[in-house]
């Protein structure tokens, strides 16, 4: 599921593909810019914000791309066979005299003007990962509703940018509160440590090619995707119910021995996520 480290290494692998070299292939496939043409123009960067990608490109242009659940990015050395999915799943192609980058199913795909890219990220908050970062303007976001449900601020781009849903999991059990509990009511020494802690999770992972909460090789998340297996800490069944993100629902893992605060009074054991959008 790509989160904010997931896209961080996107970024960062179409970056050095890319950066500094003329575009000698480029192939739109989306009828809105089916007649675009970028050869000639050299790509001048590719910068990750939260779970958006910024790749700009020569000529004042930014190629604003998201993977949201199912996109991805693959790059090749030129006449490597592709492997990131059947034809008709490209949304475009950018080749330069080394390397190839194939957008797969790529949901958000736009070419805007890099003057404008504040029409795609400028609602972003702080992003954890990005040179914008600042804890105190984080927090803040997250507390200017008290009410809302931790796990549901958490997952509000607004807030902070580049977490979803797997680390929205664990940075609650990691507080010891229930993803249900308004984040009002968590006690003030958590709260202070949350940007913080959100910030570790992330940039530990970033450079991982698994993702990893807990440190440990067959056990790399303490409780996304384990219901109903017991909890790595008290070995209390961990549980999964589907939460809002003021959006669409998503499954939720918790474990009701460690964290406190309001959960379903209801909640199916469910083994495996569903499919949702990030």
């Amino acid at each position: 599921m790509p989160e904010g480290d997931t896209v961080w290494q996107t970024a960062r692998r179409l970056h050095d593909a890319l950066a500094g070299k003329v575009l000698i292939r480029s192939d739109f496939r989306v009828p809105k810019y089916a007649t675009t043409d970028l050869t000639g123009r050299t790509v001048l960067d590719v910068t990750p914000r939260g779970k958006h990608l910024l790749t700009r490109i020569e000529g004042g242009l930014t190629l604003h791309s998201h993977l949201r659940m199912d996109g991805s990015w693959k790059v090749y050395a030129n006449g490597m066979r592709w492997t990131g999915g059947p034809s008709h799943q490209i949304r475009v192609i950018l080749g330069n005299a080394d390397r190839t980058a194939v957008g797969y199913r790529l949901p958000v795909l736009d070419l805007l003007r890099t003057a404008d890219e504040q029409r795609a990220v400028g609602h972003l908050g702080p992003d954890l990962l990005g040179p914008d970062w600042d804890p105190e303007q984080a927090l803040a976001n997250l507390l200017a509703d008290p009410a809302r449900p931790l796990g549901e601020a958490l997952l509000d781009q607004r807030n902070l940018a580049g977490i979803g849903n797997v680390y929205k999991s664990e940075l609650c059990f990691l507080l010891g509160a229930t993803p249900w509990l308004p984040i009002g009511a968590l006690p003030a020494d958590r709260a202070t440590k949350l940007p913080a802690l959100a910030k570790k999770l992330l940039e530990a992972n970033r450079d991982r090619p698994v993702r990893t909460t807990t440190g440990r090789r067959g056990q790399e998340l303490f409780v996304y995707g384990r219901a109903p297996r017991p909890c790595l800490r008290c070995h209390t069944s961990v549980r999964v119910a589907d939460q809002g993100d003021g959006s669409r629902e998503r499954p939720t893992y918790w474990c009701p021995s460690c964290q406190t605060g309001p959960a379903p009074s209801t909640a199916p054991s469910r083994t495996t996520p569903r499919r949702t959008t990030n």
